[in-house]
């Protein structure tokens, strides 16, 4: 059969699917995933699909008519071996799919916990449908409610939790929630945002282990920093939530050979070594323009731009990925969306006022704009699309001075 074969059904896989058709490429297209069911999206399952606001058929990518009318055939099974010289992919029920070119959209899986009782009954992590179906039910039935790690999806479950009543805890290793996406002055506006929700912040809490009875979580504890590092506060809990960040699936392009750094590794066109195979999404580690340097992201736009990129050199259009990264994250009322990518040590500017609620931190490196960061504030961050996807010259002076006009900068 050949044609294009797709490992990874998630956001970035399906995309490519349906761009190289709307592209007009015309061979076969053929979409692998390891879940059963229709590809779907996954940043509801952390709120509505929680909230019960949203359910499973709510969150299908596209109907099952859409693979049939643009004949990309669904499959599913778990691809084990990559046989690079046949071109073709082993699955672990032993049948074997060949391909003229082979895509790696095989995204990343959530890190696990270290600890000792991290396998206890009522301890829960959130990436996949299935985890989000038990997690829903179980949360029903819990009281006290532990997530460990307050970046994106601990505070945005963690929101929820509150909204339906649960007394929440956050556990967070390091001073800052959010600390590896956002600035400063943001982490500590969403802490005190958090903590006037209700929920409990322990900040710079490393967890040593989890407590049980009876082969279920009854508690976490944490480190109490240098007085007692070997343990000590035991928050009580009957649901436990882990959310510590993800580990790229590069396993197995690494097995065939593949060159694997923090991600699979690919050119600026998101191609691998191997002329017959490219990769895209969480699992890749590519050249950024924007960042200068070899970077990992994980986000729905990364997977669906360069998804898009990839179908156009597939189709004959060949051009380097140069899409602006933006993010975004939904916490109770408060909606945060970053564009482009900022150093930890770049300069915070703020702009508006964070009692507001509304307002943005716009990020510097030696006075050149890297990044913004806004708060239920969303034309700071359309403008700053702009902005970055050409060459800003926007200064620190202009972006703290409320009464400078940003759409001024788009006629500079």
């Amino acid at each position: 059969m050949s044609g294009v074969l797709i490992v990874g059904a998630g956001q970035g896989g399906f995309q490519l699917a349906a761009s190289l058709r709307e592209a007009g490429y015309a061979g076969p297209v053929r979409l692998l995933g390891e879940e059963p069911g229709l590809p779907y999206q996954r940043p509801p399952l952390s709120k509505a699909f929680l909230k019960g606001e949203a359910d499973a058929s709510q969150l299908e990518l596209r109907p099952a008519a859409f693979y049939a009318d643009h004949r990309i055939e669904l499959l599913h099974g778990r691809a084990v071996a990559i046989e690079r010289a046949a071109r073709r992919v082993r699955l672990a029920d032993g049948t074997a799919l060949d391909y003229g070119h082979l895509v790696l959209a095989t995204g990343a899986r959530n890190r696990p916990l270290p600890v000792a009782g991290a396998d206890l009954d009522g301890v829960f992590y959130l990436r996949t449908l299935a985890d989000a179906q038990v997690l829903k039910a179980r949360l029903a039935a819990a009281r006290r409610v532990v997530v460990v790690g307050a970046g994106f999806i601990g505070l945005e479950f963690a929101a929820v939790a509150r909204a339906l009543g649960h007394d929440v805890t956050a556990v967070e290793a390091t001073l800052h929630p959010m600390g590896r996406a956002v600035s400063q002055p943001m982490s500590a506006f969403f802490a005190e945002a958090h903590r006037a929700m209700g929920t409990r912040l322990a900040l710079s809490a490393g967890v040593v282990a989890l407590h049980g009875r009876d082969g279920a979580v009854t508690g976490v504890e944490v480190a109490d920093g240098a007085l007692r590092p070997g343990g000590g506060t035991v928050f009580p809990a009957d649901l436990v939530v882990v959310g510590i960040g993800v580990v790229p699936n590069a396993e197995l392009a690494a097995e065939a050979g593949l060159e694997v750094r923090n991600g699979i590794v690919v050119d600026e066109t998101l191609a691998t070594a191997d002329p017959a195979i490219s990769a895209l999404g969480d699992a890749v580690s590519y050249p950024s323009v924007h960042a200068g340097l070899t970077v990992r992201l994980e986000s729905v736009q990364n997977a669906v731009d360069q998804a898009r990129c990839l179908a156009h050199r597939l189709t004959g259009k060949p051009a380097p990925y140069a899409a602006v990264p933006w993010f975004w994250s939904d916490q109770a009322d408060l909606k945060l969306q970053i564009v482009g990518l900022a150093a930890p040590t770049d300069s915070a500017v703020l702009r508006g006022d964070p009692a507001s609620r509304r307002f943005s931190v716009f990020r510097f490196h030696e006075r050149r704009l890297t990044a913004i960061e806004s708060v239920n504030r969303p034309a700071d961050h359309m403008l700053g699309r702009r902005l970055l996807a050409g060459r800003p010259s926007l200064t620190p002076e202009e972006a703290a001075d409320e009464g400078f006009e940003l759409k001024s900068l788009l006629a500079r």
